[in-house]
């Protein structure tokens, strides 16, 4: 008797032994799948190539503050960001957007911030990126769009892409340019009758530029059909419609990067 009460203690203690590493696993997997819960979301800057002002000789590219607001907006949510541009490696950075007058903190701190400037240095070139890689896509401006994003066919294939997955696009100031050319599923404009905003008339009045752009990206906006809505010149102005957001000017960029997260 004394040795069958033994044994049956010590096949109770391998029973609870055996059973362990099974109450593990399942903490394992609980862990594992906290960890999927809360894993980054991915966002494609598109930025602007583009560094010439027509015929002006003057210069022109990315405004810093609708890149640099956006970015340390996103990056505070924990967005795994990527830059990229239609030729790839240095984007342009308009010169005016880093005159003391333009610099905002976050421009400021862009300018300091090394490991930005690394990114912004190396830019992916826009065809060796997916739509389907990226939960969203952030499109700054400055005047470069109106030339190059406008009218490049990877840039145009890339935002069709995105529409027909359902993810959201924001684009800002000059940046609603890239969607002069976009179409939706069914083969038709994509913004015609879609609510938005971008850089106004009297926006490009009042920094005397207006006959130096291919052309004015609100009459562009109306001409395709789009219900263009405005501000006051300078005057923060976001509009969403579904998964398309749109800023006025530089000042609404950081709105526009908030209003995307959350559609994430």
């Amino acid at each position: 008797m004394k040795k069958i009460k033994l044994f049956l203690l010590a096949l109770s203690a391998c029973a609870v032994v055996a059973c362990q590493p099974v109450a593990e696993q399942k903490e394992e997997i609980k862990e594992d799948s906290f960890e999927s819960e809360k894993s980054a979301a991915k966002v494609l800057f598109v930025l602007t190539s583009h560094s010439e002002m027509g015929n002006t000789g003057k210069k022109t590219g990315l405004w810093l503050e609708e890149l640099a607001a956006p970015f340390y907006s996103l990056l505070n949510d924990k967005v795994e960001i990527t830059l990229a541009s239609p030729q790839g490696g240095q984007a342009p950075i308009d010169p005016r957007s880093l005159e003391e007058s333009n610099l905002t903190n976050a421009a400021k701190r862009f300018r300091s911030d090394l490991s930005a400037q690394k990114m912004l240095s190396n830019t992916l070139k826009l065809d060796q990126v997916k739509a389907e890689d990226y939960d969203a896509v952030f499109y700054p401006g400055g005047h470069g769009p109106l030339w190059d994003l406008a009218e490049n066919e990877t840039s145009i294939a890339l935002i069709e892409a995105f529409i027909v997955q359902d993810k959201p696009m924001a684009f800002v100031c000059h940046a609603p340019a890239a969607l002069k050319r976009v179409k939706n599923s069914a083969g038709e404009i994509f913004i015609k009758g879609k609510k938005l905003t971008g850089f106004s008339n009297s926006e490009e009045e009042a920094v005397e530029l207006s006959t130096a752009v291919p052309f004015l990206l609100e009459d562009m906006l109306k001409e395709k059909g789009a219900n263009y809505v405005k501000k006051d010149n300078w005057k923060v102005n976001v509009v969403t419609d579904g998964n398309l957001i749109t800023g006025q000017n530089p000042s609404s960029s950081q709105l526009a990067a908030e209003k995307l997260f959350e559609k994430i």
